[in-house]
């Protein structure tokens, strides 16, 4: 599936902070790809652009620089009207509280460089395992805590206001559960993570059980895993390093519950939710056990495939659509570790 795909709290997408917590006890890296150089990215950022806006009429000219930015991300078909969008869109860029966020974003990402390079690894891996793999723009921004993220095949747009972490003294209004995810460490994983999902994945959409759904996931995972492949895993799947190693200690238990309450082949929505989507934890299995745990189990369904099948290739892996040949042939078999 190609197109614009907007990073909401979807993945359940798609909890993360402490990145270093546990890292020992995290897996080594994935395979590192022999990339001798790393592909040119085009990388812009509009925050100063934004705060600067002093009339309307300046806030007209930016938008029209930057159509996708005006028409996608910030919303503008939400609005009854062009000129009620111009209107709010600049009470918000010139109130005083953007100056704020502003400050902080450069506190806690100075001048984005580490935030371009990680974007550089990635797609450089990218191009080792897709050599036509398009490159697209990079927009980061400070939009006031409107939108998160926005990935397309030809343009990656991110408001780094939101990815701010605890320190910051505005915040996206949300649970604290949801809220752990938005850190600056999980921009680049949370991109690589929809290009796995959605640019290079083939899945059965007619097919829409829970082992299905798991696999997407987990082909989702180990794609991004490759981009990033000295990343924890903590960081993909928003966990902390601990709730990573109760994951592990405890699959048995896990893969015992989706068993007993007949998760896998399930197309019941509340049920998939359960096991699948965004919650603080999945109570079901035990109160330490972190939301989406199916999510995870369908990452380590697929790494058990790709461990029995040495000889598939990543893009070989991301062609496969069919869960029940994957499932099968993964002789996946949880263990208590």
């Amino acid at each position: 599936m190609q197109g614009i795909s907007k990073l909401i709290v979807v993945m359940g997408v798609l909890a993360i902070f402490l990145i270093g917590c546990n890292r020992d006890q995290e897996e080594k890296c994935a395979f590192v790809p022999p990339v001798k150089d790393r592909v040119s990215l085009e990388f812009i950022s509009l925050s100063d652009s934004i705060v600067n806006i002093s009339s309307k009429s300046e806030l007209i000219s930016f938008l029209a620089r930057y159509p996708i930015l005006r028409d996608y991300f910030l919303r503008r078909s939400m609005y009854p009207n062009d000129s009620v969008f111009l209107e709010e869109l600049y009470k918000r860029f010139t109130n005083n509280y953007l100056d704020t966020l502003r400050a902080d974003v450069k506190r806690v990402f100075g001048d984005e460089q580490q935030l371009k390079q990680q974007f550089q690894e990635a797609f450089s891996n990218m191009r080792y395992y897709y050599a036509d793999a398009q490159l697209p723009k990079i927009q980061t921004l400070v939009t006031g805590l409107d939108n998160d993220m926005l990935v397309s095949d030809s343009l990656i747009i991110i408001s780094l206001d939101y990815y701010l972490g605890p320190g910051a003294k505005y915040r996206p209004n949300m649970y604290e559960y949801l809220l752990r995810q938005y850190v600056k460490e999980n921009i680049v994983p949370s991109t690589m993570l929809l290009y796995g999902m959605n640019r290079f994945s083939y899945n059965n959409l007619a097919d829409d059980r829970a082992i299905a759904d798991m696999i997407a996931f987990g082909k989702a995972y180990y794609f991004a895993k490759h981009m990033l492949p000295c990343v924890p895993d903590s960081v993909f799947i928003w966990y902390t390093g601990d709730e990573i190693k109760g994951a592990k200690e405890n699959q048995d238990m896990i893969w015992y519950r989706l068993i007993e309450d007949q998760v896998l082949y399930s197309t019941n929505h509340m049920v998939k939710q359960r096991f699948l989507s965004e919650r603080p934890f999945t109570i079901e299995v035990g109160e330490k056990c972190p939301g989406r745990i199916a999510q995870w189990v369908g990452w380590e369904i697929v790494k058990s495939y790709m461990n029995t099948h040495p000889e598939t290739s990543l893009p070989q892996l991301m062609e496969m659509s069919d869960a029940d040949k994957l499932f099968k042939e993964s002789r996946y078999k949880p263990v208590k570790k």
